[in-house]
């Protein structure tokens, strides 16, 4: 049984109401010194709101009790008390800043200054950079611009931020989904680190929507369900995805439906000696209501493709063909890709795909001001009705238009973000990652309406490490090897594209 001195974190009795909603209900959560401890949910469960009330962001109720080590810290909490305590936090991306160095990264929030002049002690935060970097194994320079890092020496880089401020072996980081953005192989390596970190006695909060890391990384895992409790510190050696996604939604994941194959038809889309970025010399075709899959070892160069494909990045070489337009994508631009029925629904929605301080409606209201508006006037009430009948399709929640976009969870941005770009009426529909971040819910509305979308005739390129997406809803999946050539598979079995993916890997 767990002792009072072998818990680094006691949440008890937190509860959280916004407007006349409660989000938590008598939330407890207890996270052991020296190990690794899952917190999952589904989007608007309340994981979010709990570590914003650990960090200070969010009150919450007077009488709860959060304590760390021990030692009580002050409700409403502060993040200076907590911090000194021994919490830290990273964010999603990590939360690192490219044009930076090393060891300016590590120094964010407590830099070495000067006794008299207040002045960066260059010197002294160098050595604060080396310290830190030195217990997470991290070969990255003190002097080096995090923008010039591996994804997995990024990784290093912020859990030894978080390390910075805490004496071996104390600590919690709390890891806000952080590993979103990182493949297959930087997560194993940014999993090796952690375990580096827990052996030494630190304990790691790992917020997250991956089950599959969750029970693969974890000791134990928290379940939550519109905020409250519903699995507490389960065992992960001793439950399954199966049982954590029923706990979560409070039924059973429905399996998704495979859609019969896609007839064979003239294609609808042609794309020949494709060229930009890592991309060299592609062809492919997809047909009408197909969905074609692409994959690839990370790195590799095919995750440009929906973005050379949509002129968002310039092509060296290469041509699309599209319901009989022909486009020269070495020259094209996005108007005239859109223009001509292409639309691509980006990996980094925070960044690339929506406007978070704009609302839900004006979100989906973006693409077409063109066509429906006037530079003098922009009616009000076709925006109103798209956005309507938008969140009523996808089943978008809260269902009020008018609320900011980032006042939605991650899953319904998501929902969001395709909505937007359904509503043009697209004859070829590319998706990078739409699953990413979202959780097991979210994850089977979006796959049904891949398929939905498709049987109305619109052809859809899935362009995704996640094998399973690529197996449930993809007609055929083409995989890239770096060398420029397309590997043709049909399957269901997600297993079976991954044995494609690395054999061809090692071929080239």
């Amino acid at each position: 049984m767990t002792t009072e001195a072998a818990r680094r974190l006691e949440v008890h009795n937190v509860t959280k109401t916004f407007g006349g909603t409660k989000v938590l209900s008598g939330l407890s959560l207890v996270v052991d010194a020296g190990e690794i401890h899952g917190l999952v949910g589904e989007n608007g469960s309340g994981k979010s709101t709990l570590v914003k009330i650990l960090t200070g962001y969010h009150t919450c109720n007077s009488d709860a009790v959060i304590a760390v080590d021990g030692r009580r810290v002050g409700v409403p909490v502060r993040w200076e008390e907590v911090h000194a305590a021994g919490v830290s936090v990273v964010h999603q991306d990590l939360g690192l800043i490219d044009h930076l160095s090393v060891a300016e990264n590590i120094g964010v929030g407590g830099y070495q200054t000067s006794s008299f002049l207040r002045k960066i002690n260059w010197r002294s935060q160098n050595a604060v950079a080396a310290s830190a970097l030195a217990r997470v194994h991290s070969g990255a320079r003190p002097t080096a611009l995090v923008a010039s890092l591996s994804a997995s020496q990024r990784a290093e880089v912020a859990i030894a931020r978080a390390l910075r401020d805490h004496l071996p072996g104390s600590g919690l980081i709390i890891l806000d989904e952080a590993t979103r953005s990182l493949s297959r192989d930087e997560l194993a390596r940014f999993h090796t680190t952690l375990r580096l970190v827990v052996d030494q006695g630190t304990s790691v909060l790992l917020v997250s929507h991956n089950l599959e890391e969750v029970l693969s990384l974890t000791d134990h895992v928290t379940v939550l369900r519109d905020g409250v409790v519903v699995g507490s510190a389960l065992t992960t050696r001793e439950v399954t995805e199966q049982e954590v996604a029923r706990r979560m939604l409070g039924r059973d994941v429905a399996t998704l439906a495979q859609r019969p194959t896609a007839p064979q038809s003239m294609p609808m889309v042609a794309v020949r000696g494709l060229a930009g970025d890592a991309v060299r010399s592609v062809d492919l075709t997809v047909g009408k209501g197909e969905v074609l899959g692409i994959t690839g070892l990370p790195g590799s160069g095919f995750e440009s493709i929906p973005y050379l494909l949509a002129a968002a990045r310039p092509a060296r070489a290469g041509s699309i063909q599209i319901d009989g337009d022909t486009i020269d994508l070495a020259t094209a631009s996005v108007r005239r890709c859109t223009g001509a029925g292409i639309a691509l629904v980006p990996e980094r929605r925070e960044r690339d795909g929506l406007a978070f301080d704009l609302s839900l409606r004006d979100n989906l209201s973006l693409p077409m001001l063109g066509a429906k508006g006037r530079w003098w006037f922009v009616s009000k009430r076709w925006q109103q009705i798209n956005a309507e009948q938008a969140g009523e399709r996808f089943g978008i929640q809260p269902k009020d238009p008018n609320l900011l976009i980032r006042q939605f969870s991650g899953g319904n941005q998501q929902k969001a973000l395709m909505a937007k770009w359904l509503s043009v009426g697209p004859k070829l529909l590319i998706l990078h990652e739409p699953t990413q971040a979202v959780d097991v819910g979210a994850r089977q509305d979006i796959l049904r309406q891949i398929h939905s979308v498709a049987d109305t005739g619109v052809s859809i390129l899935l362009v995704s490490v996640e094998t399973m997406d690529l197996a449930e809803a993809c007609d055929r999946v083409l995989v890239y090897s770096g060398s420029g050539t397309l590997d043709e598979i049909k399957t269901n079995d997600p297993d079976e594209i991954l044995d494609l993916v690395y054999s061809r890997s090692v071929a080239s």
